[in-house]
């Protein structure tokens, strides 16, 4: 056991947990006053509240206001019990896109490591799509003109291409280090679902494999999304059995930061998704095999039938809805197409054994193909069975996706993660209804848990002003834009849909001005778009994602403005959750707004000095809900008519 590495001394007399206890009362009585921070009452009741949790190694709702310090609270057990157990701990964060906001030189643990003298082992572990894919890359640029995907090239290390040592290889190939792609452009040489990782050729000197050794390694914390954790667990038995080693080492500790929004990642981590161009692409690695003319026959057959399959789900999907996720209806075209298709891959998959007898089949691409027929297998069985799975269609240009998604993920969450004996916290501003946290321990299949509220510490009363405009949807833009132009400091700007960002874009943003900056999620890598925000003072960034997490003290962000009630959308989703409740208004709408709404008025104040206005607003039909949103706003609001 490695004490050693300890902040603290650990003497033979002492347990861990009291040396620990005594340690974090010396960091807050002692040396964060002396280094000029002030005293929280509510930061230090929340961390003698977590050593509960780690001494007990349980379940902790973690409730805490605006400017409590919560991260730092966390930080402070989680690195030292990481250095005592030999195993990191791993922070979860709310998305993908907010996971860089711990680890900049001004986020908390970059003040940790100076306010105590300490030198963090902190590694980032991404999704896949965070990647470069070469293969894509190679692919891509054969057939497109696109100069700046041609700069990618330049990036890539030596060592790649030949031309460098084993010993001079090093993570590469992070989206951060190609700020200047869109995300459309990333797409196009991103990694995907149809890459075959185990076989390719340059998977060694891959950056994602690089990026995955790196971060593995990590002695004190990894810094992930909920989205990935969650793959990790749904995966990670299935990759020993293939021989990988799991996405995430085994860790000391979780925290889930913005807790509140893990059941969502959870039933999207679960997710099932079959495309129309896969399957041929699939089917292609058995037909460059010297394979009978009977299994090509049924292999063609496959190919019709499931061309016919898609064309029969997207003719009875819901077209008119505006949102990505097009509802199917299970018309009788669509089940019997279903049926016709799940025979012929039954019948296929028997085929292959005895093919695979003859020992005429590269047995990798054996492999990958009967795993992917199972999948339709599968997707096939819960589109027939009707057993509750939300099934949707999504389309692309070049491409329709079929997803399936359970509606609950209670059951198996509290078997893979919830029943392991390892200290679990949730940390948000929002986890509770009242404080009463039973509603997310039900949806996340927690049975036991601790939990505690906490007030934030900021006086709102003096250092925020809430304005809410009631106008029509014609007004709004011109509105908005008068605020931006008026503000002389940093403005962020939410939306509750890209769509209703480029509507605002391409409509009303050019009255702007050339000089002014206005940065658009999607235009860059996220993170040095927020960079390039926090240093131009009187910049303005416009997001439909950071309602959660985003971090910005000071001038840099002294106006919030939110463009619309950010209700869920009407996407099959949620349509699941609203079909099983009684009253899906206050069930499920509702409660998701608010709590969405909150998280987005709390970007503005970040310390104590932090002052600003936050501009909510609300159309005709919105203005009903007036009521709930003034009782859940920190101070009262200016209601301002026209």
């Amino acid at each position: 056991m490695k004490t050693k590495s300890l902040p603290f001394p650990l003497t033979s007399d002492q347990s861990f947990y009291e040396a620990l206890g005594d340690w974090i009362g010396d960091v807050f009585y002692d040396i964060l006053p002396e280094k000029g921070l002030e005293l929280r009452d509510e930061q230090i009741f929340m961390a003698f509240q977590l050593e509960q949790a780690f001494k007990k190694k349980s379940i902790m709702f973690a409730e805490a206001g605006v400017g409590t310090g919560k991260t730092l609270a966390y930080l402070l057990y989680a690195i030292p019990y990481a250095r005592y157990t030999g195993k990191p701990a791993i922070i979860a964060c709310s998305d993908e896109t907010l996971i860089e906001q711990l680890v900049k030189k001004t986020g908390d643990i970059h003040k940790l490591e100076e306010l105590l003298g300490l030198t963090v082992d902190v590694r980032l572990a991404k999704s896949r799509e965070q990647y470069l894919c070469l293969k894509k890359l190679d692919k891509t640029t054969s057939k497109s003109d696109d100069e700046e995907l041609d700069e990618v090239y330049e990036q890539i290390p030596d060592f790649v291409y030949g031309k460098g040592s084993m010993s001079s290889f090093y993570p590469y190939g992070d989206r951060k280090e190609f700020p200047y792609l869109d995300d459309d452009q990333w797409k196009q040489i991103n990694w995907d679902s149809l890459q075959d990782c185990l076989s390719c050729d340059v998977r060694h000197r891959c950056g994602q494999t690089l990026n995955r050794e790196h971060y593995r390694s990590a002695g004190d914390l990894i810094i992930c999304s909920h989205d990935f954790y969650m793959e990790h667990i749904w995966t990670k038995d299935a990759r020993k059995r293939e021989g990988q080693l799991p996405l995430l080492p085994e860790a000391s500790a979780v925290v889930f930061d913005e807790g509140h929004l893990l059941e969502f990642a959870a039933q999207k981590a679960l997710t099932y998704r079959t495309s129309l161009s896969n399957l041929s692409i699939i089917l292609d690695k058995l037909t460059s095999n010297d394979i009978r003319e009977k299994t090509l026959y049924l292999i063609d057959r496959i190919v019709e039938q499931h061309d016919e399959w898609f064309a029969s789900i997207s003719k009875h999907a819901d077209h008119e809805s505006v949102s990505e996720r097009r509802a199917i209806h299970r018309h009788e075209e669509v089940l019997t197409n279903s049926r016709k298709l799940k025979g012929s891959i039954d019948q296929l998959l028997e085929e292959l054994v005895f093919e695979s007898e003859l020992y005429v089949i590269d047995e990798y691409d054996l492999k990958i193909v009967e795993e992917y027929l199972e999948l339709v297998l599968f997707s096939l069985k819960l589109l027939l069975d009707d057993d509750g799975a939300i099934i949707w269609l999504e389309e692309a240009a070049d491409d329709e996706t079929l997803v399936i998604m359970p509606r609950l993920v209670e059951d198996i969450l509290r078997e893979e993660v919830f029943s392991k004996k390892i200290p679990t916290i949730f940390s948000s501003a929002t986890l509770s209804v009242k404080e009463d946290f039973s509603y997310l321990a039900k949806s996340l299949g927690i049975d036991q848990f601790d939990s505690f509220s906490v007030s934030s510490p900021f006086d709102y009363s003096n250092t925020m002003n809430v304005k809410i405009h009631l106008v029509d949807e014609f007004e709004k833009g011109e509105k908005q834009t008068k605020l931006l132009e008026s503000h002389p400091h940093g403005s962020l700007i939410l939306f509750n849909t890209k769509e209703d960002q480029e509507l605002y874009r391409y409509g009303y943003a050019h009255e702007l001005g050339e000089e002014t900056s206005l940065y658009y999620e999607g235009d860059e890598e996220i993170s040095t778009l927020v960079e390039k925000f926090q240093h131009d003072h009187s910049s303005i960034l416009s997001s439909y994602h950071l309602w959660e997490g985003l971090d910005i003290p000071g001038d840099s962000l002294s106006q919030v403005i939110i463009d619309s009630l950010p209700f869920p959308p009407q996407d099959p989703v949620f349509e699941a959750k609203r079909n099983h409740t009684s009253d899906p208004v206050n069930e499920v709408d509702l409660p998701y707004m608010l709590l969405r709404l909150q998280q987005g008025i709390g970007r503005l104040i970040r310390t104590s000095s932090d002052a600003g206005e936050v501009h909510l607003f609300l159309s005709d039909e919105d203005q009903k809900w007036l009521h709930e949103i003034e009782h859940i706003l920190p101070v009262k609001p200016l209601i301002i008519k026209g």
